[in-house]
């Protein structure tokens, strides 16, 4: 498996592609104890990426404000905070 290294350059879906294919293998309880560390590790960079990713994709995502008559006036950023 590659190393954590390359995770930074993947896109979302390309990461949570692995780390459902390290849930699947973990699963299967076919892997030695020393490949099981490594690929969790690499889950949990993955994970980590993939939270970030949805983190900024969430940040700029617009939230439409209305007029008073509940028409749409203007969008402005969302405020995930």
């Amino acid at each position: 498996m590659a190393e954590t290294s390359d995770i930074a350059s993947l896109t979302f879906e390309k990461a949570l592609a692995q780390l459902e294919e390290i849930v699947s293998r973990l699963e299967s309880g076919k892997v030695d104890l020393e490949q099981s560390i490594a690929i969790y590790t690499r889950g949990e960079a993955l994970k980590a990426h993939c939270e970030k990713l949805l983190k900024d994709a969430e940040a700029r995502i617009e939230k439409i404000t209305l007029k008073p008559d509940g028409t749409p006036a203007s969008t402005e950023p969302l405020d995930v905070g």
